[in-house]
C-alpha cells in the first residue's frame, strides 16, 4: 500500500478530493462513468466539500454509501445528514445517482438485499466500485466491518448489517465488494490511529481493516496519525 503523510488533516482532506476528482476522469473517459462508495468522519465532510467544488463531468458519477447506522433520518448519527450538507448540497451530482442506504426500513435483511441489488443494477452483476473510501477506527475497524462481529464472517452478500456497535446496529458493504473495488483510498487522521495504521501498512488481519486487499490502495494521513513518516523536506515526530 502507498502512503502520503501530510502536516495536518485539512490538506488530507484537500488532496483526497483532488485525487477523487482525478480518478473520476480517468474512470468516466475509460468506462463513461464514475462509481464511488464513500465513508463517513470529520476529515471526510472537508474533503466533500472540496469535491463538491471540483470540475468532475457530475452527470457520469455514481455515489453509494460505504456504511450507514441504523438512526432516524436527520439524525446527527447518520453518514447521510453530513454528506448532504457537504456534498450533495452544494455538487451538480444528480439526486438520483446518490444511493442512500435505505436504514429506515422495519426489515433490514431486505433492506441490505435491496441495496445489494442497487448496486448490481448500476455497476454490473458482480459490482466492481471504481473507488472505495475508507476510514479507520482506534480499533482497527473500517467500513462497519467491527471487531468481533459475525458482519466479518460474510462472503456470499456485498451488504449486511453489523450488530450493535457503539449503540447502533449499521449496514456496511463487506468484504467481497470491497476487495473487488479497483482503488482504495484511505483518510485516517488523529492520533488515535497511530497504532493501527502501522497495522495496516502491515495487512494485520487480526484487525478488521488489515483485510482489506491492499492492492490498488493508497493511505492519506496526517502527522497524528503516521508519526515517523517522511512528509516533503521532513518528518513527522
Amino acid at each position: 500500500m502507498n502512503i502520503e503523510v501530510f502536516p495536518d488533516s485539512g490538506l488530507v482532506a484537500e488532496r483526497a478530493a483532488s485525487i477523487i476528482a482525478d480518478l473520476a476522469w480517468e474512470a468516466i473517459a475509460s468506462r463513461g462513468f464514475f462509481t464511488m462508495a464513500v465513508s463517513g468522519g470529520h476529515t471526510p465532510w472537508i474533503m466533500f466539500r472540496w469535491l463538491a467544488a471540483a470540475r468532475i463531468p457530475w452527470r457520469a458519477v455514481h455515489v453509494f454509501q460505504v456504511d450507514e447506522r441504523v438512526a432516524p433520518a436527520g439524525h446527527a448519527d447518520r453518514n447521510l445528514t453530513h454528506l448532504r450538507e457537504s456534498l450533495l448540497s452544494d455538487s451538480p451530482l444528480p439526486p438520483d445517482q446518490f444511493y442512500a442506504m435505505p436504514v429506515e426500513w422495519p426489515d433490514l435483511d431486505a433492506a441490505a438485499g435491496s441495496y445489494a441489488a442497487t448496486l448490481r443494477t448500476v455497476v454490473g452483476e458482480v459490482p466492481v466500485i471504481d473507488l472505495a473510501h475508507l476510514g479507520l477506527g482506534p480499533d482497527g475497524h473500517t467500513a462497519s466491518l467491527v471487531p468481533g462481529d459475525p458482519v466479518l464472517n460474510v462472503e456470499n452478500a456485498d451488504v449486511a448489517f453489523s450488530g450493535p456497535y457503539q449503540g447502533r446496529r449499521r449496514m456496511t458493504l463487506t468484504y467481497p465488494i470491497l476487495n473487488r473495488a479497483r482503488r482504495k483510498l484511505w483518510v485516517v487522521t488523529g492520533d488515535d490511529k497511530a497504532g493501527m495504521v502501522t497495522r495496516l501498512l502491515d495487512a494485520d488481519p487480526g484487525i478488521p481493516a488489515g483485510r482489506v486487499r491492499s492492492d490498488g490502495a493508497l493511505l492519506l494521513a496526517d502527522c497524528a496519525a503516521a508519526p515517523g513518516h517522511r512528509i516533503t523536506g521532513t518528518v513527522c515526530v
